[in-house]
């Protein structure tokens, strides 16, 4: 099984000329970081967000890449928006990163009535990825958290928008457990139809990003502010497993991390998950229930054969 190096950076980076990749929440913190390698790298990158004026700003600073950048708009808490995103779009796709997220947030719900949090880190990911994947030709790489092990961390099954027992840290880490459960079972059902097409989740470690400025605590913001500046690794390093998991060789299901001490920080490597993240049984139920509440499903994956080839341009090979 392949691991990364230590010192695996983004001058690492395969060539990417050619490639087309869709990354979610990308005008800003671990976004916009992986927007920039790959675009430097020559790929066609499309800045998948909600706020298009943003997104335009953020890609304006994306100076000397190789490759291309479009901005799209897409609002992860709205599933009108989500299907519309993917009526418009053409061709291949090879890699779709779903990246952005919410995260301790006060109570709110998505334009559809879910807890945002789960709303917009699972089921606005878990909607788009079921109606692009047609289009896909090698990977879909899911951002998680070490959150998903915080004490206690669930699928809370029977009341999932956590009605009269809303904690924002509680949501936070139902959706993250929730990613990696997904990334799980897509895997499987890939597998299952023959689609070499791969599924794989990553998490940044500590980064300073904007993620945190949000917190419905005002003293974890203090807390944070101080841990961004004096602990923190900065967006671009937090966004190597991301992008160690977007350009290697790497088996489906895979889990990447920072290598450091309690995996805050240092270069991306495999990493293991928590007894939850790995339960075969949690990741269908969740995937039924996701179903159900996006009124998405997984696509017939007609296109299996020809998406072979197309699967193995690439990536490059591991370091190992």
């Amino acid at each position: 099984m392949a691991t990364a190096p230590t010192k695996w950076n983004i001058t690492d980076i395969p060539d990417q000329t050619g490639r087309t990749a869709v990354v979610t929440g990308a005008n800003s913190g671990l976004g916009i970081a992986t927007v920039d390698a790959l675009a430097h790298a020559g790929a066609r990158v499309v800045l998948a967000v909600r706020d298009v004026r943003r997104g335009e700003a953020a890609a304006a600073n994306v100076r000397g890449a190789k490759g291309s950048l479009e901005v799209r708009r897409l609002d992860l808490a709205d599933l009108a928006s989500v299907r519309e995103f993917a009526a418009d779009w053409e061709g291949d796709l090879d890699l779709l990163i779903n990246n952005a997220g919410v995260m301790n947030i006060p109570e709110s719900r998505t334009k559809d009535g879910f807890e945002m949090q789960f709303g917009t880190n699972h089921l606005g990911h878990f909607a788009l990825t079921n109606l692009l994947l047609p289009y896909v030709t090698d990977r879909v790489v899911t951002v998680a958290s070490a959150a998903h092990r915080w004490s206690g961390a669930r699928i809370y099954f029977d009341n999932l928008d956590l009605d009269g027992k809303y904690a924002p840290m509680v949501a936070y880490g139902q959706s993250k457990l929730a990613n990696l459960l997904f990334t799980l079972e897509l895997q499987r059902r890939l597998t299952e139809a023959g689609s070499p097409v791969r599924a794989l989740a990553a998490h940044p470690g500590y980064a300073a990003t904007n993620l945190q400025g949000n917190d419905a605590s005002a003293v974890r913001r203090i807390v944070t502010r101080l841990g961004n500046r004096m602990l923190a690794q900065d967006s671009k390093s937090g966004a190597l497993p991301t992008l160690y998991a977007a350009v290697q060789d790497l088996p489906g299901a895979s889990y990447l991390g920072p290598d450091g001490r309690g995996e805050l920080r240092g270069g991306p490597t495999l990493v293991g998950r928590s007894q939850a993240a790995s339960d075969p049984a949690s990741a269908r139920r969740l995937w039924t229930v996701s179903e159900e509440l996006t009124n998405t499903t997984f696509p017939s994956p007609s296109r299996a054969t020809t998406l072979t080839t197309a699967s193995t341009r690439t990536t490059g090979k591991s370091s190992s």
